[in-house]
């Protein structure tokens, strides 16, 4: 039988050979929001993997939207240089459809690395005013962020607006808007972090107002061959939290709106949220999306078993599985899921020696030859 994980997928008028992407996942190695030569090598070598879609690290979009001063932006002309740098690596090893999910970390901006301590930074080690759409801290010993004014709002989204046309300019196939994991935009999204008393706060018409005003307006700017994606919630495992239901109404108002595609996840919004962590915990709430919206769907969730992510997309529970610590265990594993699974991959003509059905009758694994 066919594997359906190796079937094609249109997505916004490109065709992906497969249904494997490489999520965003931060590496806090950029300088002063630039990219640079981890950069290269961490992205260079997930574009080879035999994946079909690579989504770049949550970018922002300001100087303070980055989670910690470590982390890319794309705010500045040097941030634009670097990105361009590395897309045009890309560009030359890999055939990979590749975007960049734009972000503001909203009240968990000015943060340590995790490996660092992943708190909040103090004054001495070059903190800065965190915005949200409500004074509210993210958890004890964290600081009150500033309530974003309307002027605050319409600024944001010109950055927003701006480095869209960053991406459109570096040639960069699709953005993706970043709206969970308790970034800003999840923040007007979900009532645990969302107390504003004025038209984006209160019902879930309201909290949706601004995400979709951001959204509608990177639409406009980026080139309309092109297509912009999201990154949203399905739930934020927590009492009075965001919701499953609330995410099938949110998706639908993004596909309203001309989203091309959106990929579930969820939590963030607080610290002590109860989240069971286990092999495709998450892909529940892609399954509803896709059924009750009607758009193209991702999966994520600790998904890293070719049969479970074959069984994901075989069994109509999302159109693509999205991984992130399956490539960083396993940057090779798109092309040994599909030997896993029969099927068919990507390979790089310099590694296609590398690829078993090619290797001479009766070598054994791991020894050495040519």
């Amino acid at each position: 039988m066919t594997s359906q994980l190796f079937t094609p997928l249109r997505i916004g008028g490109l065709e992906l050979p497969n249904r494997i992407t490489v999520a965003p996942m931060c590496q806090y190695s950029a300088v002063d929001g630039s990219m640079g030569d981890w950069h290269t090598m961490h992205l260079g070598s997930l574009a080879i993997s035999g994946a079909s879609m690579l989504v770049m690290e949550a970018t922002g979009v300001t100087p303070e939207g980055r989670i910690t001063p470590h982390c890319p932006g794309l705010y500045s002309d040097a941030n634009e240089a670097a990105m361009q740098r590395v897309a045009d690596f890309i560009r030359g090893v890999s055939p990979i459809v590749l975007g960049v999910q734009l972000a503001h970390a909203g009240r968990k901006a000015s943060s340590h690395r995790p490996w660092q301590g992943h708190g909040p930074l103090n004054a001495g080690e070059g903190a800065w005013q965190t915005l949200a759409p409500s004074p509210l801290p993210l958890a004890a010993g964290w600081p009150a962020p500033h309530e974003m004014s309307r002027a605050d709002m319409d600024a944001l989204t010109a950055a927003f607006v701006q480095a869209a046309r960053r991406a459109a300019r570096i040639g960069l196939d699709f953005v993706e808007l970043h709206s969970t994991h308790g970034y800003l935009l999840s923040e007007f999204l979900s009532p645990l972090a969302n107390r504003r008393s004025d038209e984006y706060g209160g019902s879930l018409e309201n909290r949706m107002r601004y995400p979709l005003e951001v959204f509608r307006a990177i639409r406009s700017a980026f080139p309309a061959g092109r297509f912009v994606g999201a990154k949203i919630s399905g739930s934020d495992f927590a009492e009075g939290g965001w919701t499953p239901d609330e995410a099938v109404i949110y998706a639908r108002a993004l596909k309203a709106e001309g989203c091309a595609y959106v990929t579930l996840s969820g939590g963030g919004v607080v610290l002590d949220a109860k989240i069971p962590l286990g092999p495709g915990y998450q892909v529940p709430f892609a399954e509803r999306v896709k059924k009750e919206v009607g758009m193209v769907t991702g999966a994520v969730g600790l998904i890293s078993d070719p049969q479970q992510a074959e069984s994901i997309i075989a069994g109509g529970q999302a159109d693509f599985v999205s991984l992130a610590r399956a490539l960083l265990f396993n940057p090779r594993w798109p092309q040994h899921a599909a030997v896993a699974l029969g099927a068919e991959a990507v390979w790089p003509p310099q590694y296609e020696r590398g690829s078993p059905k090619l290797w001479p009758p009766g070598r054994v694994a791991g020894s050495t030859g040519r």
